[in-house]
């Protein structure tokens, strides 16, 4: 009887590699595979591969792929995603800022490289699986896939997955989903791989330094375009260097010397200018959100009780999630939230259950 043949997207870190292990040591025929998804020099010049190293498409991390690969004695590829990444996460990225949102390209990463086009590649392959190093656990009650988070509190990574369905998470393995890090870096000594103690990176992966601001300096240059920074009155307090530089909630920067801090309240793309206010001024109570995935493959029907997070670090807090029409939901929290941001994504929990999320359109 042939092994069920599982592909494993290895980034190179210890995540990855031990996830590879665990299914190896099940018993699955397992094939590894880093994908490479960004140009070198893409907007900015060739990388630092010193400061670099750890990011998922360095030169370094694919060649620690290859070495825990032979360690384990499986296949391993290296897959040109660079087109499809351009196209639907970098240009993506590009544009929302222009339009003066805050995006997610993890997300957008996670929604059309690692479980979209991995997937249509793991078929070219014959593979049965796919598999990622996401702390997140995949399980199936009452005759449904349910995803719910991971057991480690602090590295769950079920908020940037809530756009798998049905279909996707049936071929779908997490083995790190059960563990914490801790557990996973001794499992990474115990099988002997090189990785077991590298530093992870928390980088936008195209992104050098972290530097988000200069990236976009680079690729749009004489497209930035300098403006207005109003009050909720209108009033011009100061000038911003381009709306592409700032986001929702931001309170540094802002070159504005008033008597209380100030913050970024609203962007406004067709006026080119920025809008601030003072801290109670960036609470929010409602979001509207588009582009909408729940793991039942359905909208649900009906007013719901959920717990909802707005950004990845963003603590959970009670909500009312109403479906309004036009692919939309409306989403009402119990208590003001802070910085509501256009472009990053609401997602929202039934216990430990992912149910689904969506893009907060306003």
């Amino acid at each position: 009887m042939l092994k069920e043949k599982v592909l494993v997207a290895m980034s190179g870190g210890v995540d990855s590699s031990v996830a590879a292990a665990l299914l190896k040591e099940q018993g699955y025929d397992v094939v590894g595979v880093t994908m490479q998804i960004w140009e070198r020099d893409e907007g900015r010049g060739i990388r630092d591969e010193g400061k670099d190293a750890r990011n998922c498409c360095s030169i370094s991390a694919t060649d620690d792929a290859k070495r825990v690969a032979a360690i384990l004695g499986i296949p391993h590829y290296t897959l040109n995603f660079r087109k499809i990444f351009k196209d639907c996460v970098i240009k993506d990225f590009i544009s929302e800022y222009q339009h003066g949102r805050t995006p997610n390209p993890c997300i957008r990463c996670n929604e059309h490289i690692k479980f979209g086009a991995l997937l249509k590649k793991a078929d070219e392959l014959g593979a049965d699986y796919i598999a990622t190093g996401h702390y997140a656990r995949v399980e199936m009650r009452g005759g449904r896939w349910e995803m719910r988070k991971g057991k480690d509190k602090i590295k769950d990574q079920s908020y940037v997955l809530y756009m798998l369905d049905q279909k996707t998470l049936s071929r779908v393995f997490f083995p790190l989903g059960g563990l914490t890090k801790i557990e996973v870096r001794k499992l990474a000594r115990e099988f002997g791989l090189p990785v077991a103690d590298k530093e992870e990176s928390q980088e936008i992966c195209f992104v050098q330094n972290d530097d988000y601001k200069s990236y976009l300096k680079g690729v749009l240059k004489n497209k930035i375009k300098p403006g207005p920074i109003v009050d909720l009155k209108g009033k011009v307090v100061g000038k911003h260097r381009g709306i592409e530089f700032y986001t929702i909630g931001q309170r540094r920067g802002l070159g504005i010397s008033h008597p209380t801090p100030l913050y970024v309240v609203s962007i406004d793309p067709k006026k080119n200018a920025v809008v601030v206010g003072e801290k109670r001024d960036v609470m929010g109570r409602e979001l509207i959100a588009k582009d909408l995935h729940f793991v039942s493959g359905s909208t649900p029907s009906g007013k719901l009780e959920l717990k909802a997070k707005i950004r990845y670090n963003a603590p959970q807090a009670s909500a009312a999630v109403k479906a309004i029409g036009r692919g939309r939901v409306k989403v009402k929290f119990k208590k003001p939230q802070h910085a509501v941001t256009p472009g990053q994504s609401v997602v929202f929990y039934k216990g430990d259950a992912v149910v689904g999320g969506g893009i907060i359109e306003k």
